[in-house]
């Protein structure tokens, strides 16, 4: 499980051809070397008991070890940069009652499809299913972040986006507000 960390830190960061093998080292009690080439990327594993008695440490602990040099001269990502926002964004949360069926990922698609310019961003944040709840029903609790990088958004267009969406989701998915 540990290992899958590592790999996903090297993956996220566009690092392939990787070759793994065994570590022998004073530090792990069972470790592994991950390296491009001949260069060492990162080393990882379970430290030695040794280690943990001398800091009073009673359970197993999982390290890595990055050489942040090696790995940076590997990576080749530009690095973009986005002006600040001169207009504030605007959060809306609505908690929608739908059959157990629907997923989030219709959701996100019809609240895209409903407003493609000034909706910026749509995130579940909360799922329930239980009591007090009609049987074959769960309730999502999503929050839609709207903005204009033109102009500060009035209320009413704010409002009118939110009823476009949940109109949207009412009629193609049979979400309920609650």
């Amino acid at each position: 499980m540990f290992k899958g960390y590592v790999d996903a830190i090297l993956s996220r960061l566009g690092i392939a051809k990787i070759k793994t093998e065994p570590l022998k080292s004073d530090v792990f009690a069972e470790g592994l070397r991950m390296a491009v080439g001949e260069e060492t990327l990162v080393e990882f594993g379970t430290l030695k008991k040794s280690i943990l008695k001398h800091f009073d440490i009673k359970q197993d602990v999982f390290y890595a070890d990055f050489n942040w040099n090696v790995v940076l001269k590997i990576v080749n990502t530009k690095i973009k940069f986005v002006d600040i926002a001169r207009y504030p964004e605007v959060r809306r949360d609505l908690a929608l009652l739908v059959d157990e069926s629907v997923s989030f990922d219709a959701i996100y698609a019809i609240a895209r499809q409903s407003e493609k310019s000034l909706l910026k961003n749509v995130v579940l944040f909360d799922v329930y299913t239980g009591n007090n709840l009609p049987e074959g029903k769960k309730s999502y609790a999503v929050s839609f972040t709207i903005q204009d990088t033109s102009k500060t958004l009035t209320d009413e267009q704010i409002d009118k986006v939110m009823g476009k969406v949940q109109k949207n989701l009412t009629s193609e998915l049979g979400a309920i507000l609650r």
